[in-house]
């Protein structure tokens, strides 16, 4: 069930042609579903790269309405293709995983930096007009010299990840200032909701707590718990992303998302736990591995967004875990079962 459309940008996207890369993965395959409701054209582009996130699954409902297909954006020749004709570009195809990005920088380089780049060359050469809103992460802030995070801290990411994403949203931004290719980017915090990726923790910590919860197991939290994170619903970054698209304003511009609800990882467990009514957690020492790129707290500010685009968060954590947590008990082995 996608969001109440009640919302500035009801009537912009009617008739629109809108591509999404990674358009089959969390917040693309979400973003398909309110933009269908919108009555725009979508063209979904993903290369179903199995540890990347991809389900055909999460198009269930809308598959008729869009068109799919899987190709890779580090393939120019196929994006030279595929942004002809299109008015809006989400570009949020990408490599998320941190721990992958130190163990193979190479492909985190290929698909987070230099097909970034091959993207905004085919919307250059192809369609100029085209607008393109990139999917940025709070990672490239690295550890927090100050709290919350505003635009304004200096960027300074622990992790390879961090640093290629870092470089793919300034070439979005150099693009829309040099050759006139209107870009913005979104820096986003944990985001979660139906539809993401609850096998394993690749992509997301969050995601196999909600599993296990499901499944009444026990949660590992890392050394004592105190760590604190912001969380936005999925919904709430689906509304983000289309505020940005519709406003002109928002050209050349970067903005954080957050919330007004950040919460240690161990009351997070807590509540995770109380609203599944089963499962358990302890408290686990360190991987080494992870430590070492851990940031520690983050939260981050986003009154940029919200003076400029009006953009709030709208949906509280615990009941975007109530929503999340049913969605799992109905179609949780579509997600960790390879079907």
């Amino acid at each position: 069930m996608t969001q109440e459309i009640d919302l500035p940008y009801r009537e912009q996207f009617r008739g629109k042609k809108v591509l999404i890369t990674g358009g089959l993965g969390f917040i693309g395959s979400n973003l398909a579903h309110t933009l269908v409701d919108l009555g725009a054209e979508v063209l979904i582009v993903d290369s179903l790269i199995p540890d990347y996130g991809g389900n055909l699954f999460n198009v269930e409902g809308i598959k008729d309405r869009v068109r799919i297909n899987i190709a890779d954006v580090r393939d120019r020749s196929s994006m030279d293709y595929l942004v002809q004709g299109q008015d809006y570009l989400f570009n949020l195809a990408g490599q998320v995983s941190h721990l992958d990005s130190m163990k193979d920088p190479f492909t985190d380089l290929e698909i987070n930096c230099r097909s970034q780049l091959s993207i905004l060359e085919a919307c250059r050469y192809n369609n100029p007009q085209v607008k393109v809103i990139f999917a940025s992460t709070r990672q490239i802030y690295g550890v927090p010299d100050y709290l919350p995070v505003d635009e304004r801290h200096l960027l300074h990411p622990t992790d390879v990840n961090g640093i290629n994403k870092m470089a793919g949203e300034w070439y979005h931004i150099v693009y829309n200032n040099v050759y006139g290719v209107r870009a913005a980017s979104l820096r986003l915090t944990n985001t979660y909701g139906p539809r993401m990726r609850v096998r394993d923790a690749r992509q997301t910590f969050l995601g196999l707590w909600l599993r296990l919860a499901v499944e009444g197991r026990e949660l590992a939290i890392y050394g004592d718990g105190r760590q604190v994170r912001d969380f936005n619903y999925v919904d709430d970054v689906v509304d983000a992303l289309l505020r940005v698209a519709a406003d002109e304003q928002a050209n050349g511009q970067v903005y954080n998302l957050g919330s007004d609800e950040p919460i240690s990882l161990l009351h997070l467990a807590q509540l995770l736990i109380r609203l599944a009514g089963k499962g358990s957690y302890r408290l686990v020492p360190w991987p080494e591995n992870r430590k070492r790129i851990d940031i520690g707290d983050y939260y981050g500010d986003y009154r940029k967004i919200r003076s400029k685009l009006g953009w709030s968060p709208r949906v509280s954590l615990e009941e975007g875990l109530r929503r999340t947590l049913r969605y799992y008990e109905e179609y949780g082995p579509y997600y960790w079962d390879d079907r």
